[in-house]
């Protein structure tokens, strides 16, 4: 096995370790919603740093996510003709989309919020809101929107090398 496609199975393995276990922060969500509502109609009470807190893992959820549902195929895709395809013509689909579409987006998603992400450091954000997310959590969440993107780029190389050898293959 060469050294590239040991990389590539690497990252397909962290994108799979991630997904799973940022797939427990929905059900910690769950459990954290459940007492919001306990607090805020039982109690009367409530802590806004709690409610951003949710939202941030919401994001967390979907953003670190992202490369673990592509791993597993079980992205939204317009599935109307491809599942009827050969299995080359649909490796040649996804090296195409994969080439063409997600490694560019991923790229820019990944050097378009690098600036955002520094700024958020330097400045030591913090929530707008009394009570709500100390630093340094805002900017630490924040550095999710390019790690994400990295890990859809790598996820997209996977993929692409993938096809490229069922293309091979067949």
């Amino acid at each position: 096995m060469s050294l590239f496609k040991k990389l590539l199975q690497s990252f397909n393995t962290i994108n799979i370790v991630v997904g799973k276990a940022v797939s427990w922060l929905v059900l910690i969500m769950v459990g954290i919603v459940f007492s919001v509502v306990v607090m805020r109609y039982v109690f009367s009470t409530g802590r806004i740093w709690v409610q951003e807190l949710v939202l941030w893992m919401h994001a967390a959820v979907f953003l670190l996510s992202a490369a673990y549902t592509l791993s597993e195929d079980s992205h939204v895709r317009v599935d109307v003709f491809f599942r009827q395809w050969s299995l080359k013509t649909q490796s040649r689909i996804n090296l195409i989309g994969s080439a063409l579409c997600l490694c560019p987006v991923s790229l820019f998603l990944v050097f378009g919020s690098l600036d955002y992400v520094a700024s958020s450091w330097e400045l030591k954000e913090a929530s707008k809101d009394a009570g709500g997310l100390v630093y340094p959590l805002i900017p630490l969440l924040k550095t999710m929107i390019p790690v994400c993107g990295a890990m859809l780029f790598f996820q997209a190389l996977f993929i692409g090398h993938r096809s490229i050898q069922e293309i091979q293959n067949d």
